[in-house]
């Protein structure tokens, strides 16, 4: 059964006791963090950031099975952010579009998550409307014209559902109560 399959979807509940040391923890640290960062300069600051972003786009894409060259996407945040770091070697539009979506989602946190806000992160993933030599829908509410949305690992005829999407005619609906659930007091979307 997946999440979206459960009565109390998508009412999640969570014990707070058993969260809040965690998470007092891990807000300690970031505040050291934080108090740390400042206390180095702007300079080691401004490379702290960058080398902390280029991470995490090359992490993020890696996890999808694309392997982003490094030197590319820290040539791509540098020249968004405005830091010099010297020459700078061309950049693949695939790391562009990326970077594009990685410094909104990071810079603009607290905006909400509109329908037009994922369809433009989409539009910059997919400039050509193409992934690979496949056509596919940008910009809109996917369909299940080929079948369910599903993450598949393994060889033909070996293959491991590891999750299937809900069906497509309710993807709308769904993505209209999250975005009232993240407006929500309290709400963990928040």
């Amino acid at each position: 059964m997946y999440v979206w399959e459960q009565t109390s979807w998508p009412s999640l509940t969570w014990d707070d006791g058993v969260l809040t040391v965690p998470l007092a923890a891990a807000r300690h640290e970031q505040g050291r963090l934080l108090g740390k960062m400042e206390a180095v300069g702007f300079d080691l600051r401004e490379e702290a950031m960058l080398q902390t972003l280029t991470q995490d786009v090359v992490k993020t894409s890696e996890i999808e099975g694309e392997n982003l060259d490094t030197q590319q996407v820290r040539s791509s945040i540098a020249r968004r952010l405005g830091i010099d770091i010297g020459a700078l070697p061309p950049v693949d539009r695939n790391v562009e579009g990326i970077v594009d979506v990685m410094l909104d989602a990071t810079g603009k946190y607290q905006e909400p998550v509109t329908a037009d806000r994922l369809f433009s992160w989409h539009g910059a993933l997919f400039p050509t409307g193409r992934s690979g030599l496949s056509k596919i829908r940008v910009g809109e509410w996917r369909d299940d014209a080929s079948g369910p949305m599903q993450v598949i690992s393994g060889t033909y005829g070996r293959e491991r559902i590891h999750f299937s999407a809900p069906p497509a005619d309710r993807v709308p609906g769904e993505m209209a109560r999250w975005t009232c659930l993240e407006k929500m007091p309290g709400s963990m979307l928040v």
